[in-house]
C-alpha cells in the first residue's frame, strides 16, 4: 500500500528552537514534550525520537485518488449525500470544484477557504478525502450512460436487514486520518460546502488501531479476527484487482467502492469458547493463520482432515467462503470499526463499516458475497444493515477538480 506517514526523527533543544515558521503549528506540541521530557529526568538536549503523526500529509492531486490504496489511517467518516432535485450537471459541477478545493487544502495542512475554525486545518495527520458517485449523481448528470455498470443497487441476500438510514447515498466522502479532530473538522467544512447542493442522507464513522501502535499488522475487528489478510498486494496485484486501467479518460484510473454496515452480536459471541469461534473464522484470532499453517499469510490447506476425519477447516468457515486465488479477482477490504452507545442492559451498539474497493463489483464483489450469503458460519453473529455502492472517478491533477474529466 501506498501513502504512508513521515518517519520519526531525532529532535533537540536546538531543533526545536530554530524550527521558524514550520514550527508554528507544532510549537504548543514541543512545549508540552518539553515538560513531559524533564518531569522523567531527561534533559532537553537528549536526543528524542519523535513521529510527526500530526504533520504527515498524504497528496491530494494525481491520477487515481488517495485513500483507497493509501495505508489506512486509525479514524473515518464516511459521509453520503441526497442530490437536492434543482442539482443538475452545471451545478455538480460548482459543488464539486468547491468540495475540491477544499479537501486539496486540508489535506496539505492548509485552511480551507473561508474556513471559520482555521486553526483546526494546521494538522493533516494524513488526512484524505475519497468522492465517490452513486447512481443518483449520474441520473442528475444526465449521464446514465457513462455509469459503470456495476454501479447499481446489489442485488438482495437472505441475511439481509437494510435500513434506509444506512444505505444509498448520490454522493460520498470517505474522510480519513490519523486524528479524530481532524476528521472532525474536514467532515464539517465539507458538509457546509454542499447545503446548498445535497442534503446529509447517513454518516458511518469508524476507527482501527491508534497510528503507529501496530504499524504493518492487519487491522482487527471486535470479534478479534484479522480483517484483511486476503487482500491484494500492492504494485501489479492491487493495479489489476482495484484500478480500471483502460477505457475513457472519465473512467481509466478509477475504482468501485462497495459499502455495507455490518452489525456485530457480540453479546452471543460472547458465548462461544475459543476453538468454535476459530471453527468460524478458519483461522487462528491470536496469530491470523489458517487453522493448517502457522503464519497470517500461510496457505490453507482445505484437504487436510483432523483426528476426527472431518476437514481442519471446516467448508462453512469464513475463510473458506471468501477465498479467492485469482488475484484479478480479489477484492480491497478497507473496513473500520464502530462502537456505539450500549442499550440501559448494557448490551453493544457494535460493528463494521466494511468497505471493499474493487475494479468491477459485478465481477469480483458479488460471487465474494453469494457465497457468504449462502453458507457463512458467521452469518450466525453478523446482519448487515446498510449497503451502498459508488464509483470511485480518477484523480484531479492540480487546479483541476473530482469528476472534471466526466462532467466537464
Amino acid at each position: 500500500m501506498t501513502g504512508t506517514g513521515a518517519p520519526a526523527r531525532r529532535v533537540s533543544r536546538r531543533g526545536l528552537l530554530t524550527g521558524g515558521a514550520a514550527a508554528a503549528g507544532g510549537a504548543l506540541a514541543g512545549a508540552g514534550a518539553l515538560a513531559a521530557l524533564r518531569s522523567h529526568g531527561v534533559r532537553p538536549d537528549d536526543a528524542v525520537p519523535v513521529a510527526q503523526v500530526g504533520s504527515a500529509v498524504e497528496p491530494f492531486h494525481g491520477a487515481r485518488q488517495s485513500g483507497v490504496t493509501t495505508e489506512p489511517q486509525a479514524h473515518a467518516a464516511f459521509v453520503a449525500f441526497t442530490l437536492r432535485p434543482d442539482t443538475d450537471r452545471a451545478a455538480l459541477g460548482r459543488m464539486l470544484r468547491l468540495l475540491s478545493d477544499d479537501a486539496a487544502r486540508l489535506t496539505q495542512g492548509r485552511p480551507a477557504l473561508a474556513d471559520t475554525e482555521p486553526e483546526l486545518g494546521l494538522l493533516p495527520a494524513r488526512l484524505t478525502v475519497t468522492f465517490g458517485f452513486g447512481p443518483g449523481l449520474y441520473a442528475a448528470a444526465g449521464l446514465d450512460d457513462r455509469r459503470p455498470t456495476s454501479v447499481a443497487d446489489l442485488p438482495a441476500f437472505r441475511i439481509d436487514r437494510l435500513q434506509p438510514r444506512w444505505s444509498g447515498g448520490d454522493l460520498l466522502l470517505q474522510i480519513c486520518a490519523d486524528d479524530p479532530l481532524t476528521v472532525a473538522h474536514a467532515q464539517r467544512v465539507l458538509t457546509k460546502d454542499s447545503r446548498p447542493f445535497a442534503t446529509v442522507r447517513w454518516v458511518q464513522q469508524g476507527f482501527r488501531r491508534a497510528a503507529g501502535a501496530e504499524p504493518g499488522r492487519t487491522q482487527r475487528n471486535l470479534f478479534g479476527q484479522l480483517d484483511g489478510t486476503a487482500n491484494p498486494k500492492p504494485g501489479v496485484s492491487a493495479d489489476t484487482a482495484v484500478w480500471v486501467t483502460d477505457g475513457p479518460d472519465w473512467l481509466r484510473d478509477s475504482t468501485t467502492l462497495v459499502v455495507r454496515r455490518i452489525s456485530m452480536n457480540l453479546e452471543t459471541w460472547d458465548l462461544l469458547g475459543r476453538a468454535d469461534r476459530e471453527l468460524a473464522v478458519g483461522r487462528r484470532l491470536d496469530t491470523g493463520a489458517p487453522l493448517t499453517g502457522e503464519a497470517e499469510h500461510d496457505e490453507p490447506d482445505f484437504a487436510a482432515l483432523g483426528p476426527d476425519g472431518l476437514t481442519v477447516i471446516p467448508d462453512f468457515s469464513h475463510l473458506t467462503r471468501a477465498r479467492v486465488t485469482d488475484d484479478r479477482q480479489k477484492i480491497l477490504r478497507r473496513p473500520y470499526n464502530y462502537d456505539g452507545a450500549p442499550t440501559a442492559e448494557g448490551h453493544a451498539d457494535s460493528g463494521l463499516v466494511f468497505a471493499a474497493y474493487q475494479a468491477d463489483i459485478a465481477r469480483q464483489f458479488l460471487p465474494i458475497q453469494r457465497r457468504l450469503a449462502e453458507r457463512d458460519l458467521l452469518n450466525e453473529w453478523t446482519t448487515p444493515i446498510g449497503s451502498a455502492v459508488f464509483a470511485v472517478p480518477p484523480g484531479c491533477p492540480e487546479g483541476g477538480w473530482i469528476g472534471q474529466q466526466l462532467l466537464g
